[in-house]
């Protein structure tokens, strides 16, 4: 039975502000120069840089631009310094937001996203004061016209995916973080490209927002995605659709 896909939702408004902030293929980059140095240049043993190429893919980022990450990740200087926070707050309405950095100096990063909470009408809040809320997710959303709804709940099976969804726009299968990599492998073997394939967080539940508010929070979002430090932001705010 279709439904209402909160995740098609989210990611919808956020591609468009991806697209708008054209900062995506520095970040990206940044990402992928960190998860080689972590875990070398081969993807097939390095789960988190073959996340990040897939979003790099996604993104049209140019083969040349990955290239020079990946020699920075080998290289074993840029971005040596570099670490990895998440801040965790409210926006407008008590919203809950989640925002994952990556950066060179705690310190300006901390006073920077404190400022951009203040500044669009949320509060930093104290670590784990939203994070219960969220869930790491494996999430692919396939949008096919030919695909039936028993050909993805056998991959699934077949998978041992998590969770299933038929929605408005096509399907879900949402895994733990560790079962990422078996559906990946099922969907790239039928020759299925899902428009979305990635480890994220996902809200256990969603909280509705009118149109008034989900402009607030979408500014706040759009704000913190603009930070040079940021790398990801998530929120349980459900969008009204015509926002």
């Amino acid at each position: 039975m279709s439904g209402h896909s909160k995740w098609a939702n989210i990611k919808h408004k956020k591609g468009k502000m991806d697209a708008a902030r054209g900062k995506i293929a520095t970040k990206l980059g940044r990402e992928i120069t960190i998860a080689v140095r972590m875990g070398g240049s081969d993807p097939t043993g390095n789960m988190r840089l073959k996340l990040v190429l897939a979003k790099a893919k996604a993104n049209n980022i140019p083969k040349d631009n990955i290239q020079r990450a990946i020699q920075k990740g080998l290289g074993g200087t840029d971005g040596a310094n570099y670490e990895e926070l998440t801040y965790e707050g409210y926006g407008p309405s008590g919203v809950a937001v989640m925002v994952n950095v990556m950066t060179d100096n705690r310190n300006r990063a901390a006073a920077e996203i404190r400022h951009l909470f203040s500044k669009y009408g949320g509060n930093l809040g104290e670590t784990g004061c939203v994070g219960w809320m969220f869930q790491k997710k494996g999430m692919f959303v396939i949008e096919s016209d030919t695909l039936t709804e028993d050909d993805i709940m056998e991959i699934a099976l077949e998978a041992d995916a998590e969770g299933f969804e038929a929605t408005d726009d096509g399907f879900e299968i949402t895994t733990t973080p560790e079962g990422f990599d078996a559906v990946d492998q099922i969907l790239s073997e039928r020759g299925i490209q899902p428009s979305v394939s990635e480890v994220t967080m996902l809200p256990d539940t969603m909280m509705e927002v009118d149109a008034s508010v989900a402009d607030k929070v979408m500014k706040l979002i759009e704000a913190l995605e603009d930070n040079d430090d940021v790398q990801d932001v998530y929120t349980n705010a459900d969008f009204p659709e015509e926002n």
